[in-house]
């Protein structure tokens, strides 16, 4: 008679999250040069989901043949300008 183990799903979920994180990496190795890797490494840091829409999004980018050459420090600059929500502008008047 054997007793089910309620570890071995935890096991295999972290396994399956390790394994997907180590691909991630990978693709961001490829699609982005070194300084624009430090500079999503630091925006982690800071907004951790802003970090993950960009990951997607470059993930997805690449899977589909939209990126064929890592991107610049520069380029991913432009890239989060897009993907960062506008700030709102608050205007007071006095009178």
């Amino acid at each position: 008679m054997s007793v089910p183990q309620p570890h071995q799903p935890n096991d295999e979920e972290a396994r399956r999250r390790e394994a997907e994180a180590a691909m991630r990496q990978r693709v961001l190795q490829v699609v982005l040069d070194s300084q624009a890797r430090q500079r999503l490494m630091n925006i982690r840091l800071v907004k951790p989901e802003l970090a993950t829409a960009v990951e997607n999004y470059l993930i997805s980018a690449a899977s589909s043949g939209r990126i064929n050459r890592p991107l610049t420090d520069e380029e991913l600059k432009q890239l989060l300008l897009r993907i960062q929500q506008p700030k709102k502008d608050f205007k007071i008047e006095r009178r």
